[in-house]
């Protein structure tokens, strides 16, 4: 067997043959899925805390419509219609007459709120019928504590547009009962692309998109890359930083040419992350298809991710090893860190704008950027967008020659500081290394 795989197959069985490695095998999924399982664990714990709610209305108009439409709401949509559960607050409403010093009065009613007398309180300004004959008394506020998050907010708008649209057409002399469809809201729905089946030629219905699974196919590969990259390229520089403490790369070198003994450790990595993720793809297929969504999983994207995490194991596993040889000590490898984990993080910063605009030219360019290839360009192919076909492979060709490079620097930066000691490192000195040896 040559040397090169010896001590990759050295250091596959040392990772892989720790409680370390099963344990985070499986608490890996957990904790970066952590956001979403929390989201869906919390989904039915709503606060089911009455909300008072008081309603200064200059109009005189608008305030009983508000009353009759938090009265039905509290009837008809906060019980379980099933098991009669409590399942949301209810809105109490109650109308306070306004004052003549305005501003005194939302003091006063602001003061009821931090004493937890109220939840909020409505203020619909004089003019907000016709707010063309008076804008700046044209508003409808809404004053709370929690201002960004309170679900009153959203839900007044409904009762207090209704009732105006019902006062001005009064004013306008029109009957509602001869427009009964005025009032009714019509919304935009979210079709897919109409399609033609290849073999029959017969054309099939566009379907309606599910938003969670748009967002969560691209967001799982992302991860998965991310996560393989994390457990495969960068313990390295760990690793290798404890053998040239230890001696033991010394030992090494004296058998083995340091470019051999970096490859080894770096193939090594890249089983590892080949075993978790042949895991995680045949465990998620499995699961997937038990569930009956074996249609979304994205098979054709498989050889894909498999390449991509290939390149960027060894791309990344040869920065890692290279400045790990470099460290003598923790506080080496702590300057040193962020520096190497840079390339990984960055793409990890830009999951919203480019999965919002996977076609557009920021997320185009980032794409085709090696370092960023392996995991923005996995994000965009696995996106519900058709992105060029010659955009996959010219990334590609940009990583393979990326990964090249990496390795051939990494190997020059390997041989001269894995038997240096005592000398801090600096990127100065990493670049000089790599480019004279």
């Amino acid at each position: 067997m040559p040397k090169v795989l010896q001590i990759a197959w050295r250091e596959y069985k040392a990772t892989v043959k720790t409680k370390g490695f099963i344990i985070g095998l499986l608490l890996a999924p957990v904790l970066m899925s952590g956001g979403f399982i929390a989201m869906i664990i919390t989904e039915k714990k709503v606060d089911i805390t009455d909300r008072r709610i008081a309603v200064i209305d200059h109009t005189s108009q608008i305030a009983p419509a508000v009353v009759e439409a938090a009265k039905a709401r509290n009837e008809n949509e906060i019980h379980d219609p099933r098991t009669g559960a409590k399942i949301k607050p209810a809105y109490l409403i109650t109308v306070i007459e306004p004052a003549a010093d305005a501003r005194t009065q939302r003091l006063e009613m602001s003061n009821r709120i931090r004493a937890k007398q109220l939840d909020g309180f409505v203020e619909i300004g004089p003019s907000v019928v016709h707010p063309s004959e008076n804008a700046e008394g044209a508003g409808v506020h809404y004053y709370c504590e929690n201002v960004l998050f309170d679900e009153v907010r959203n839900w007044m708008g409904w009762p207090v547009n209704n009732q105006l649209r019902k006062l001005r057409l009064a004013s306008a002399g029109i009957d509602e009962e001869r427009v009964p469809d005025l009032f009714h809201w019509t919304g935009v729905q979210s079709m897919g692309l109409v399609t033609v089946n290849a073999q029959t030629g017969q054309i099939s219905d566009a379907q309606r998109p599910n938003e969670l699974q748009a967002v969560a196919g691209p967001v799982v590969m992302v991860m998965l890359m991310f996560m393989m990259i994390m457990m495969g390229a960068v313990p390295l520089l760990q690793s290798v930083m404890e053998e040239k403490n230890q001696r033991i790369a010394e030992v090494l070198i004296a058998s083995v040419r340091p470019f051999e003994f970096m490859m080894g450790k770096v193939l090594g990595g890249l089983a590892v992350a080949l075993t978790a993720s042949s895991v995680y793809i045949i465990g998620g297929a499995a699961t997937i298809t038990r569930m009956g969504l074996a249609e979304y999983l994205p098979y054709d994207l498989l050889p894909w991710f498999f390449v991509y995490m290939l390149l960027a194991i060894i791309m990344f596993g040869s920065n890692f090893a290279a400045v790990g040889s470099a460290c003598s000590d923790a506080k080496d490898a702590q300057t040193l860190t962020l520096p190497a984990m840079l390339p990984v993080m960055v793409p990890m910063f830009l999951l919203g704008p480019i999965l919002k605009h996977p076609t557009g030219p920021f997320a185009t360019v980032l794409s085709l950027l090696p370092p960023f290839t392996p995991t923005l360009m996995m994000m965009r192919q696995s996106s519900s967008m058709t992105i060029p076909a010659w955009q996959p492979w010219a990334g590609l060709a940009g990583i393979v020659v990326f990964t090249l490079l990496s390795v051939w620097a990494g190997g020059r930066i390997f041989r001269v500081a894995i038997l240096t000691q005592g000398k801090p490192p600096r990127l100065t000195t990493l670049l000089r290394w790599a480019i004279r040896g």
